[in-house]
């Protein structure tokens, strides 16, 4: 639970808990409980009214008629959790920007917050005078945002700007980026705008589309992927799976085999080691080491000491230097022109 102020000890169940039971018709706490999700899942119009015998039209107009009695109610029972509701929230929604993402505000303010929990944060935002709360649509999730403070259509003109400069330098953005793109916008600010869009999505406090890999992995390869590029250099196959397993990722527990597996079939990761593994934008080529030496002497396009065949070799793999003289020796395509120093069988 957060700690912020004197009332973040009051649950947000204790607040759902008191309000419906300052509701006088058992029908009435029914239709709201189950509408708005507060102690199960969210049911329809048409679920409650076949439940209670009613149709669906007189549903929805109850419904309605009970958020308005509630949110006109000078009940102390009702307005004091309300009040309670606002003083835990409002400093939340302040420090992001004076807006805030439903499933966010939940976890802040709750325990392990679970669907029920966000339902019930929702709920007390829809009947506070100074919030507004916005329901979730194919484009944006469900967010709250202070009234006096901004409006519902400036909101998501920002969240599509930011979209906007994000595809527009197609490459993912940290937040302190995004501000330098975003006038007006602190880091905070500009993260749970973002966080509002189903267009975007993050990773290791990196922003991006959702369509991209890189921010949001959704297959083995990916998520190899994106700890390679985290982490900036080689790892070792067993480093990887175990990168993956303890991270956020979802279904993070996969085997070290499967790993492996996939590491040897995706053209963006190169083997240049005993089980090392690299990426191929950083330079890397494919190949074994003695297609690594073919690849130098074609470029040379001269004989070269082994010396400088052993440096080449070196910068992209990572073999002992005996290695690369044992192919250098025992390989027939390569042949000694001088005294350590080699070109190919064949030019």
């Amino acid at each position: 639970m957060a700690n912020s102020n004197e009332v973040s000890s009051l649950s947000v169940k204790s607040m759902v808990d008191k309000i419906i039971s300052s509701i006088e018709k058992d029908r009435e706490k029914e239709i709201i409980s189950r509408r708005f999700g507060l102690y199960d899942r969210k049911e329809t119009l048409e679920q409650i009214g076949e439940m209670l015998g009613i149709t669906r039209e007189r549903v929805r107009q109850l419904e309605k008629i009970i958020i308005t009695q509630l949110a006109n109610s000078k009940q102390k029972q009702f307005t004091d959790n309300i009040a309670n509701f606002d003083k835990l929230v409002l400093p939340i929604l302040k420090e992001r920007g004076n807006l805030i993402r439903v499933s966010t505000l939940a976890q802040e303010i709750c325990d392990n917050a679970t669907k029920v929990d966000n339902s019930r944060v929702a709920f007390l935002a829809k009947l506070s005078p100074q919030l507004e709360l916005i329901e979730e649509d194919d484009l944006y999730y469900s967010f709250i945002y202070i009234k006096e403070t901004c409006n519902e259509k400036d909101i998501k003109s920002n969240i599509n700007s930011i979209i906007n400069k994000i595809k527009e330098i197609d490459e993912p953005q940290t937040a302190d980026q995004l501000v330098k793109l975003i006038k007006g916008q602190n880091k905070l600010q500009v993260a749970s705008l973002a966080s509002v869009s189903k267009s975007l999505t993050s990773l290791n406090g990196v922003w991006g589309l959702v369509k991209w890999p890189s921010v949001n992995p959704k297959n083995i390869r990916d998520k190899i992927y994106v700890v390679l590029k985290k982490n900036g250099k080689h790892m070792h196959f067993n480093e990887i799976a175990e990168t993956i397993r303890k991270s956020d990722f979802k279904r993070n527990n996969v085997t070290t085999q499967a790993i492996h597996n996939e590491l040897i079939k995706d053209k963006r990761f190169v083997l240049i080691g005993r089980g090392l593994y690299a990426l191929k934008e950083w330079g890397y080529k494919k190949g074994t080491v003695s297609d690594i030496i073919v690849e130098i002497l074609k470029e040379a396009s001269k004989p070269l000491h082994k010396d400088e065949i052993v440096k080449k070799v070196l910068e992209n793999r990572y073999v002992k230097e005996t290695t690369v003289i044992l192919n250098l020796q025992g390989k027939p395509q390569f042949k000694r022109v001088a005294k350590a120093t080699y070109e190919l069988t064949e030019k």
